[in-house]
């Protein structure tokens, strides 16, 4: 079958190994379904694969993508959800100890068919293209888990989203505008902090401004770049919720704010399957959609993936069959 890999580690150059070809058709054991791909998104999580970050060398040649949405062999049309828990576990699949996530353990999306275990497919919403709901598995989902779940904050109340133009950036902007939420976010640029409100923040600041007012809540999946901004943009009593951290751990915890203003500093990690299935339906509720950069054949994967190499990527980039 068609598929999208990585023929094996390279730190240095993640391009180099990236493959575009055949690989063998895929079994599908007892309890998994194979989901014929419609289209699938890029992570960052893509290019750590190709890097050799969290993947171990004799699970090279790996297929590429955590995200996908297709149609299953008796039709029905799914959305997958990435994260595979171990034998018998019950429960939040994220604090699963030996769970992992498509392309660490198991074959990814970036191909003709993907095979999960059945518990890992949803229906796709019938108003949601393929394209759309390929983007809810990784960064929609690790957005709505952090501001629905983690950071105990209200509608009404003000957030601020570090950064204006990834994936999980862009998806908390528009799931706090549709919320309810008092949205602000902050971009390196005059055009990314336009997209911002163009997504729907209500205020946009460079990096590292000096804001208004403080704010009840930060969402930072930057790190270092961001860390000392976030946490002193807090009013007293608020919340940092962390995700990631692209630009390195942070130089300092800035431990002297954090307990003399009684700040939580919260870590979230990607999100349920039972999350997911109420994302999809916030989405439908609301009409609320992923910002989609662009929509590529897959064949043409490594503009896409030199793209997101390049940080030219606006929101989530849509790979298709």
């Amino acid at each position: 079958m068609f598929a999208v890999y990585a023929s094996e580690a390279s730190p240095q150059d993640p391009l180099a190994a990236l493959r575009v070809g055949e690989r063998p058709d895929p079994d599908i054991p007892k309890g998994h379904v194979a989901v014929n791909i419609r289209a699938a998104s890029l992570n960052m999580h893509d290019l750590w694969t190709l890097r050799g970050v969290g993947i171990t060398p004799d699970k090279f040649p790996m297929i590429l993508g955590m995200d996908g949405a297709g149609i299953l062999d008796d039709g029905t049309e799914v959305v997958v959800y990435p994260v595979i828990t171990s034998p018998g576990w019950q429960g939040d699949e994220t604090l699963d100890p030996l769970r992992h996530t498509l392309t660490e353990d198991c074959q990814g999306t970036f191909a003709e068919r993907v095979v999960v275990p059945a518990r890992n497919v949803l229906p796709k919403p019938t108003d949601m293209t393929f394209g759309e709901a390929a983007c809810m598995g990784t960064a929609w989902l690790t957005a709505y888990r952090m501001l629905f779940v983690k950071s105990g904050l209200r509608p009404g109340q003000t957030i601020l989203v570090q950064g204006s133009s990834g994936g999980v950036s862009t998806a908390l902007i528009q799931l706090g505008r549709a919320a309810g939420f008092r949205v602000w976010a902050t971009g390196r640029s005059e055009a990314k902090r336009a997209l911002a409100g163009k997504l729907g923040a209500h205020a946009s600041f460079a990096s590292g401004a000096r804001l208004p007012e403080r704010v009840d809540g930060v969402f930072d999946s930057v790190g270092r770049a961001t860390w000392s901004h976030s946490i002193k943009a807090l009013k007293p009593g608020g919340v940092v919720v962390t995700c990631g951290a692209t630009t390195g751990d942070p130089m300092a915890a800035e431990l002297h704010h954090i307990f003399f203003k009684q700040y939580q500093v919260i870590g979230s990690t990607m999100g349920t399957c039972a999350e997911l299935r109420d994302l999809l339906t916030f989405c439908s509720a609301t009409g609320t959609r992923p910002q989609i950069d662009s929509e590529l054949p897959m064949d043409e994967a490594e503009s896409a993936f030199r793209s997101m190499l390049d940080g030219g990527i606006n929101g989530k980039m849509v790979l298709t069959r």
